[in-house]
This record gives structure tokens, C-alpha cells and sequence, in this order.
């Protein structure tokens, strides 16, 4: 055996016990983190809590996200990121044990703002030690299997509400717990885990915005269009005469294809390339919007969410392997910062816009508003000018 076969060889071992402690821990943190959102929601609700304010208080954990963002590059440089990702867990249960046992809307919107700033460097270190383990040739069906699986902890989070209810300690105890594995994993597999690479020279959140502002703005259009149809497409459909019962389904159907579909986009990126497939998936979403208005009473609109869930969110786990290609080291760390606060940026701008397009031009302004940001990343991939 040659020595370049050897380092291939070596390049193309996946270190798959630190892999699964990383994916374990993010799944188990979007149990936390899928669970607090309807469950807090329900509780103001039940307080008589004007919808105004459940979502401003909705809103406080991507702020929290937006706003830790820029420290995680240091943070990570000066506490390492094991000890940085376990201090945040305990720091994240401990914020919501403070919101179990406060009960108040007021109390609330600082206590959700920790617990998405607490949240935020326990994506962004796990991302980044995946990227930076997993070996080039097989990155895309690895990220694919990461999204597919984060996803689907989303989604265990509020179907957990159906065994505990939404009344007093015990959802809360499902998030607690979930937070509290979420360091137990990182130490268990301490030994393992690689080290948070430090190569290169220091870069800033915003320095990264300079370096790749096109690749931020698709991890902005997976985020919005992601966050418009779960808030949204009840009001669409509520236009068009939809029963309450056919739109939660569909909307269920929307985050299976989320969850389905990622493994399939990854191996297809490792196939014809991720900028194609980027592209794909966009052009993709385009066309979802354009059909929507004609097929939204027939069958097909079934098969139309299940895919939109998953291009959609195939924009963003195709931006994880274009960051994963074209950066190491500080650099890489700073990406995967700046994709967490452009992702609460996202969270925090769609939703607004697109309800004042719908109040402007009536419900068709849903799919008008994701069809001109998929239209606007389409035209800048399809010109070439995926330098960022």
C-alpha cells in the first residue's frame, strides 16, 4: 500500500463513536428545545395571554440565539468546547427549572432570551466538531443523516406533550432532563471528541458575513421559509376553507419530509455536487410556491408539502457541506456562529414580513413571499455568483 492510499484511507475512517455522541447530543437538545416553544404557547393560552405577546415571547429565543452568536468563536478559543457545551446545558436547565417555577409572562421574556443565548453554542460546537470529523467523500450523506435526525427530535419534543400533558412539573421535566443528557453525552464521550479546531487566523461573525454573504443568505431563506409555513399556513389555509384538523396534518406532512429527505439530498450532493443540488432544491421550492394556489384542495398537495418540507430544509443542510468545503479551522467555527444568528434572523424576519404581505395582498401573499426569496437565491446560484 502506497502512503497517499494510506492517507486516504485514514482520511475516509469515520471516528463513528464521536459522531454519535455528537448527533445524540443535538437530538437530544431538540427534544429540549421542540418542547418548550408549544408548550409555553399553551400556557399563555391558558393564562389569557393576548397572541401579541405569546409571540413576542416566542421571539426571545432566536433573539437569544442572534445575540450569543458573535461570542461563540472566543468562548470556544477560551473555554474549549467541551467545557463550553456542558456549562451551557446546566445553564440551559437551570433557566428553565427558573421558567417551570415562575409561571409569568414578564418574568418569561428574559428567561427564554438565556435559554436561546444559552441554547445557540450547543449547535454551533456540535456542528462544527461534525464537520470537522467527518471525511470529505461521505460529508454529504453524514449531514443528511445529522439533519434527518435533529429533525425528528423537533418533532418528538411536541408529540411528548401528548403523554404529559401541558399542566405543572412534568413537560418541563422532559426539557430538563433533555438538557441535562445533553452534558452527560459531551462528557461521556470526552475522550473522543475532537478537539475545536483553531488553525487559521482569528475570524469575527461579522468578518465571516465577508467572506460568504451568499451562503448566509441561504441558510436565511431555509430559516424564513421554514418558520413562515409553521406559522403561517393555518391563515392560508383557514382562507381557502380548510378544516383546522387538514392543515395540522399537512403542516405534520411539511416536517416528515423535513425529516425524510435529508439523507437522500446528501447523497445526491456527494453525487453532482452540492451547488447543484443547492440549486435544485431552490428551483424546487420555486415551484412549490407557483403550484400551491391550484392544488391546495386536491391530493397533490400532499406529496407538494411532504417535498417542500424537504428541499426547504435541504437548503440548509446543503449550506453545512458548502461551509464543510470551503472552510477550517477559525474560520470554520465563526460559519457556524454566523449561520445561528442568521437562522434566529430568519426565525424572527419571515414570519413579520410575510403576514404584513398576506394583510396587503391577501392570503396568496404566502406563497408570493417564498416564491421571491427562493426567486432572488435561484437567480444569484443560476448567475454564478455562489462565491458566498
Amino acid at each position: 500500500m502506497t502512503a497517499e492510499s494510506i492517507t486516504s484511507a485514514r482520511t475516509d475512517r469515520i471516528p463513528w463513536a464521536a459522531m454519535a455522541g455528537i448527533i445524540a447530543t443535538v437530538t437530544v437538545f431538540a427534544v429540549a428545545q421542540g418542547l418548550t416553544y408549544p408548550l409555553l404557547s399553551f400556557i399563555l393560552e391558558r393564562q389569557g395571554t393576548t397572541s401579541g405577546l405569546i409571540g413576542l415571547s416566542a421571539a426571545m429565543t432566536p433573539l437569544g440565539f442572534i445575540l450569543s452568536a458573535p461570542f461563540i468563536p472566543a468562548l470556544s478559543q477560551c473555554l474549549g468546547g467541551a467545557r463550553l457545551a456542558i456549562l451551557c446545558s446546566i445553564l440551559a436547565a437551570l433557566t428553565l427549572i427558573t421558567i417551570a417555577w415562575m409561571q409569568d409572562i414578564w418574568a418569561w421574556m428574559p428567561l427564554r432570551f438565556l435559554l436561546g443565548f444559552f441554547a445557540n453554542p450547543l449547535y454551533v460546537i456540535s456542528e462544527t466538531w461534525l464537520i470537522s470529523i467527518t471525511p470529505a467523500p461521505r460529508r454529504g450523506r453524514i449531514m443528511g443523516l445529522y439533519s434527518s435526525i435533529v429533525s425528528g427530535g423537533f418533532a418528538i419534543g411536541p408529540l411528548s406533550l401528548g403523554l404529559t400533558g401541558t399542566e405543572g412539573w412534568p413537560p418541563f421535566m422532559i426539557g430538563i432532563t433533555a438538557f441535562v443528557l445533553c452534558g452527560l453525552i459531551v462528557l461521556a464521550v470526552a475522550a473522543r471528541r475532537p478537539e475545536m479546531p483553531n488553525e487559521g487566523e482569528a475570524t469575527s461573525v461579522g468578518g465571516f458575513f465577508v467572506l460568504a454573504p451568499l451562503l448566509l443568505f441561504a441558510v436565511f431563506t431555509a430559516a424564513a421559509f421554514e418558520q413562515i409555513l409553521l406559522s403561517l399556513f393555518a391563515v392560508y389555509g383557514s382562507a381557502l376553507g380548510s378544516a383546522e384538523g387538514r392543515i395540522a396534518s399537512l403542516i405534520t406532512c411539511f416536517i416528515a419530509g423535513n425529516a425524510a429527505l435529508q439523507i437522500l439530498l446528501g447523497r445526491v450532493a456527494e453525487r453532482f455536487g452540492s451547488t447543484r443540488m443547492m440549486l435544485f432544491c431552490v428551483l424546487a421550492c420555486l415551484a412549490g410556491c407557483l403550484l400551491l394556489p391550484s392544488v391546495f384542495t386536491t391530493w397533490l398537495i400532499w406529496p407538494l408539502v411532504f417535498v417542500w418540507g424537504g428541499v426547504s430544509f435541504g437548503i440548509y443542510t446543503l449550506s453545512l457541506i458548502q461551509l464543510g468545503e470551503r472552510f477550517t479551522g477559525q474560520a470554520l467555527i465563526a460559519g457556524n456562529a454566523a449561520f445561528a444568528l442568521v437562522w434566529g434572523i430568519g426565525g424572527i424576519v419571515g414570519s413579520p414580513a410575510t403576514g404584513l404581505a398576506m394583510q396587503l395582498v391577501g392570503h396568496q401573499g404566502l406563497p408570493l413571499s417564498l416564491g421571491l426569496l427562493s426567486c432572488v437565491l435561484a437567480v444569484f446560484l443560476m448567475a454564478g455568483k455562489w462565491r458566498g
